[in-house]
């Protein structure tokens, strides 16, 4: 595992973080940077929320552009990877009889967006069951096309999925979905800085990720992309300064001379906009410290612990390696009561912050390796489940043999 990493973050040395895929961590020099933005704006703010906003943010827009295999005009800033979904799924025109595709290992907010978007226009929810384990790309996506039809308007899929930490392969299902018409939409959360994205070559419609978790920028950064000939499609949820009369109009400038799609989306009245001006020192952060070489060692890391775990519980992984996420693990554990007290007392007794849950007929315990944790935090995790699930002991065996 690479060393000397832990001293460039924030987190508290009391307690044994492994929830970074959760609301990520950010490093002392890009939170610095943060900060000084942050100083810049209160020094001068009609210059620098006015005048000089709409030169600045594209920086980061430039920076993250070619980070993510695209351009600058493609992407815009948002909040959170939430509030980029929820900008296409309102934005786009569905009817009553129409069918979204989804499936049902996604991210409870985005499952209650469409749900909402399903309630005002009378379209229909369709959820697949992935097969399980994930062992087979072929087996997914042929399920994902099985489920197709003529009235299947959108395919919303998770890039990697939050509650199983498994990497959607996702690239043939939406060129099969291009090919019958059928909008593509991606929960790009825990994507960015996770694994290599060219958004360009994927031909995807519409995509929004998270920069605050694995890209580790500060909280509230994040950016949607939208394909050029679909960013006339896309409304704002809120009117304000970005925003013309006509700019639905062919060859329409938005109100600052950007797109449409960009002025009315970034210009939004007072906000701070610090944590996407800190894009760049986190992509340079990344790159000073090899993160090629910091990612491998933290996936490595991961499997192993997984790997531990499986050893004493005896439980089947949710798929192999192949499939995982490389730095975050959904590891099955024999079943819990409560997993949110289990959770908590890890905490209380370990000083373990790691999130327990159950999803579907599973009870996961679900890790994340970053640069700054360790072997040693690994073996703390393992004492700790090893005690508090009472693994080893012969009940226990008898009961899960």
């Amino acid at each position: 595992m690479s060393s000397n990493l832990a001293r460039h973050f924030l987190l508290r040395d009391d307690v044994v973080f492994l929830n970074h895929g959760s609301f990520g961590a950010c490093p002392r020099p890009v939170f610095e940077t943060y900060q000084a933005w942050q100083l810049e704006l209160e020094r001068q703010p009609v210059a620098f929320l006015g005048r000089d906003l709409s030169e600045r943010t594209k920086v980061p827009r430039v920076a993250l552009s070619a980070f993510l295999g695209t351009t600058s005009e493609n992407i815009v800033g948002m909040v959170n990877a939430t509030e980029g979904l929820n900008i296409v799924a309102q934005s786009l025109d569905l009817k009553e009889g129409d069918e979204i595709l989804t499936t049902d290992h996604e991210y409870s907010a985005l499952e209650k967006t469409w749900t909402y978007v399903a309630r005002r226009t009378g379209a229909k929810i369709v959820t697949v069951k992935v097969p399980m384990p994930f062992v087979s790309e072929a087996a997914f996506t042929d399920t994902l096309l099985a489920a197709m039809t003529e009235r299947t308007k959108v395919l919303f899929l998770s890039h990697i999925t939050s509650p199983t930490a498994l990497v959607f392969p996702i690239e043939r299902p939406i060129a099969e979905a291009r090919k019958r018409g059928i909008w593509t939409v991606i929960d790009g959360a825990h994507t960015p800085g996770h694994i290599p994205l060219n958004l360009d070559a994927m031909g995807v419609d519409f995509y929004s990720g998270n920069c605050h978790k694995w890209l580790m920028t500060p909280k509230g950064s994040a950016f949607l992309y939208v394909r050029p000939e679909l960013q006339g499609m896309i409304n704002p949820l809120v009117i304000s300064h970005g925003w013309t009369a006509d700019s639905k109009l062919p060859g329409a400038k938005g109100a600052f001379g950007n797109s449409p799609f960009i002025d009315e989306l970034e210009m939004q009245g007072t906000r701070d906009p610090a944590a996407w001006l800190s894009v760049p020192a986190a992509i340079d952060f990344r790159r000073e410290h090899d993160w090629t070489r910091v990612a491998a060692d933290c996936r490595d890391l991961a499997q192993e612990t997984a790997r531990r775990l499986q050893a004493l519980t005896g439980l089947e992984p949710l798929s192999t390696p192949e499939f995982c996420a490389p730095q975050m693990v959904a590891m099955p554990v024999p079943e819990i009561d409560e997993p949110a007290e289990f959770a908590k007392e890890l905490m209380a007794r370990y000083s373990i912050e790691i999130p327990v849950f159950k999803w579907q007929d599973h009870h996961i315990v679900r890790v994340s390796v970053q640069g700054y944790n360790s072997k040693a935090q690994m073996d703390i995790l393992i004492e700790a489940l090893t005690d508090m699930l009472e693994l080893g002991k012969p009940e226990r065996a008898r009961q899960h043999g």
